[in-house]
């Protein structure tokens, strides 16, 4: 199964695609779509709705898995993420793709195994899970990455393999 992890924002937005398979988890690619702050909203909007759909056209997960908003100090950026979280789900949507969400507790919980865990904790952990050689860049790619694993965790439970292991 291939998953699409999203870690929405309207100047970066991540990715991460995951696949699981026989209880094993692989990084298949991950990135960001990146806006210019000078463009108007509506355009940046238009570019991650348009970026999403092309990756979903283009890999064909079977699912997406967004981080849920949580409550930000800065009410003008949680409504930006907020926005782009809605076109996300919209070509989600579109696309007629599943679509699964996780608060960043849940996604700490399944990536570290504490909620509490710090960004360079959890970055660690999915440089361990998927096997590879540095933490991936930028942060929000990293961070897609874990909200992907966080569903596979959820999905397949205790017959995930962890470091080829059981």
């Amino acid at each position: 199964m291939l998953i699409l992890g999203v870690d929405p924002g309207t100047a970066i937005t991540g990715f991460g695609l995951v696949k699981e398979q026989g209880g094993r988890l692989k990084a298949e690619g991950y990135g960001m779509i990146r806006t210019k702050a000078d463009c108007p909203l509506s355009d940046r909007l238009k570019q991650i709705y348009e970026q999403i759909t092309t990756l979903v056209s283009q890999y064909q997960p079977a699912v997406m898995v967004v981080e849920e908003l949580f409550f930000n100090k800065n009410t003008k950026t949680a409504l930006a993420v907020g926005q782009a979280r809605g076109v996300i789900l919209l070509a989600a949507a579109n696309q007629g793709l599943e679509i699964a969400e996780y608060t960043p507790l849940q996604v700490k919980m399944a990536v570290a195994g504490y909620g509490r865990a710090d960004k360079n904790q959890v970055q660690e952990m999915v440089r361990i899970l998927l096997k590879l050689k540095a933490i991936p860049k930028p942060d929000d790619a990293a961070d897609a990455l874990a909200i992907a694993i966080c569903y596979a965790h959820s999905w397949r439970g205790e017959g995930l393999t962890i470091g080829g292991e059981r």
